[in-house]
């Protein structure tokens, strides 16, 4: 089952896909806080035709955030295969992580989608709005099921309404004590 190819959609409207989407529920990354909630992401086509990645959570009232760029794994390709490239840490752009990107549900509207990659170590789904409807989030659940999906790894991500404001907030010092930790002070 799991060796079976993950079916990715076709023919995304990149433009349309762009904006702002909501965390309903993931795999828990390790590069994420493990208490985060309301995280999000952010999503900017930059004029080259790449797009410009801005992730968001909050812990502890602090916001954190990471920033990569998305483009298209095959340029020549409709399917929705994309890869991300962020920098780790933020700020000293030397470490590329690069990771997979795949569409695996898109709905017509453009609202709710289930992300995926192929190993199928991680796993997110998605909305436009903070909250998402039982019946829909249990389509995408099936959905990622009958892609050979691990769902006892599958965590809901606290989301409040309203979302916080992105800039208001104590900024988070993570940034900070990474360069102190390097510089041994």
């Amino acid at each position: 089952m799991a060796s079976k190819e993950m079916e990715v959609v076709k023919g995304v409207d990149l433009k349309r896909y762009m904006g702002r989407w909501y965390e309903i529920a993931s795999f828990p990354s390790r590069f994420q806080p493990k208490n985060g909630v309301n995280t999000r992401a952010t999503y900017t086509l930059n004029e080259d035709g790449t797009v410009h990645v801005l992730n968001e959570t909050w812990s502890d009232g602090k916001r954190s955030y990471i920033e990569g760029t998305a483009y298209k794994a095959d340029p020549n390709s409709d399917e929705a295969k994309l890869k991300v490239k962020f920098y780790v840490p933020p700020f000293l752009p030397i470490f590329p992580v690069v990771g997979d990107y795949w569409i695996l549900y898109l709905d017509d509207d453009y609202q709710y989608a289930l992300i995926g990659q192929p190993t199928r170590k991680y796993l997110w789904i998605l909305c436009r709005k903070p909250q998402m409807e039982e019946e829909i989030y249990n389509q995408l659940v099936d959905k990622a099921k009958s892609e050979g999906y691990d769902l006892s790894k599958l965590h809901k991500t606290p989301q409040s309404d309203p979302p916080p404001e992105g800039e208001e907030g104590p900024k988070d010092t993570k940034g900070i004590w990474w360069i102190k930790s390097i510089l041994g002070k």
